[in-house]
């Protein structure tokens, strides 16, 4: 409130990583309509190479689900992201996932969170491209995708953004 009346807020800004290795896909692409036409928000997916999952930010777990399948974070700048591992990989009811943090638990980029048999997540759910997701982007300034065709976890900056 006392920003309101005694100067502009500065905007705050975060770099947001791979969260595994694979092949960048651009979320209009994802088998899902949910996350192709944007209803979750914006983002990009990753066809896995390797069943890896790190923290793309500095930040807060906010919720893991119960399936293990998907996690919910929140970076220091206040940037909500959803990584969601494969499509229709709820039905598998935590087959395959392990996880390594609780929501609650504060992590930094690169920490390990998931471990996925992507084998198994191939063989029974319907993909295992990977939607990230920015869940709040009504707080966002700005918006700036920066992904090329391959990630590197923990390395490959995918989206840029300035919060409002």
């Amino acid at each position: 409130m006392f920003k309101k009346w005694f100067g502009k807020q500065q905007l705050k800004e975060e770099t947001i990583t791979a969260p595994l290795d694979g092949t960048i896909v651009p979320l209009e692409d994802v088998p899902d309509p949910v996350f192709a036409q944007n209803m979750m928000g914006d983002g990009i997916a990753i066809d896995p190479a390797d069943g890896d999952v790190v923290a793309p930010v500095d930040g807060e777990i906010v919720q893991l689900f119960p399936t293990k399948h998907a996690i919910g974070l929140r970076s220091e700048a206040g940037v909500e992201l959803l990584i969601h591992v494969g499509i229709d990989t709820v039905s598998m009811n935590g087959e395959g996932f392990t996880a390594y943090v609780k929501a609650g638990d504060r992590v930094k980029r690169g920490d390990r969170l998931l471990s996925v048999d992507l084998p198994l997540v191939r063989e029974k759910a319907k993909s295992a491209v990977t939607p990230i997701i920015i869940t709040n982007g009504d707080a966002l300034e700005s918006l700036e995708k920066k992904a090329g065709t391959s990630a590197a976890k923990g390395e490959t900056v995918l989206f840029h953004v300035k919060m409002k």
